[in-house]
């Protein structure tokens, strides 16, 4: 626990540096430039407030182009007050392109922090709803028709029962009257619905 808070305490005593020299030389940069008073001030602000905005865009995933246009913007401002500092530039005598930009940076650190927290963040799209596959119709069975129980063997002449014999009898009396002619063979095993050769045996028992 002691160490993982030295440790923190190490690196923000390093943040706390760094920031603190840098907002000096910006401060430095912008007064040679012509910013005097609170107006110096305000640079280092400026600079590192549209930093922190670009940073907070780049950290929530959304690394869009402008976020990344914007933070690089900033970083080349604190850099570059920071190298124009360090002696290569005689801040008596600022060239008037230094001072143009100076004077013109409020303006784009206005526009980027606009953009940046009033641009809608990229969200990656939504994979399309598949649709669900349609459901195939059930196949229908066809059963297959249940198999006509062959015919009894024919039953010998003196085999057949004497019920059939007496409804055929009945049958035939009917077909007679009705067409005048003796029932046929044929037409009596049509009407009883039984084999030719039942219908034979009991057509001999009608004669």
């Amino acid at each position: 626990m002691r160490r993982h808070v030295a440790r923190i305490d190490a690196v923000l005593i390093q943040a706390v540096i760094a920031g603190a020299l840098s907002f000096a030389h910006l401060h430095d940069l912008a007064q040679a430039a012509g910013q005097s008073g609170w107006k110096a001030w305000a640079y280092p602000v400026s600079v590192d407030l549209l930093m922190v905005a670009a940073w907070r865009r780049l950290r929530t995933g959304n690394g869009s182009a402008s976020g990344w246009a914007w933070f690089l913007t900033a970083l080349a401002a604190s850099l570059g007050a920071n190298i124009a500092t360090a002696g290569l530039l005689d801040l008596e005598d600022v060239p008037a392109w230094l001072r143009i930009l100076v004077a013109g940076w409020p303006a784009v650190a206005f526009l980027g922090g606009t953009l940046l927290a009033h641009t809608p963040a990229h969200r990656p799209e939504e994979p399309p709803a598949t649709e669900a596959a349609p459901t195939p119709p059930a196949e229908v069975t066809q059963t297959a028709p249940e198999p006509i129980p062959a015919p009894a063997p024919a039953p010998e002449r003196g085999t057949v029962p004497a019920a059939l014999v007496e409804h055929a009898r009945k049958v035939a009396h009917a077909h007679q009257q009705r067409t005048g002619q003796p029932i046929d063979a044929d037409t009596l095993r049509a009407r009883l619905g039984v084999p030719p050769a039942l219908a034979q045996q009991i057509a001999a028992h009608l004669t």
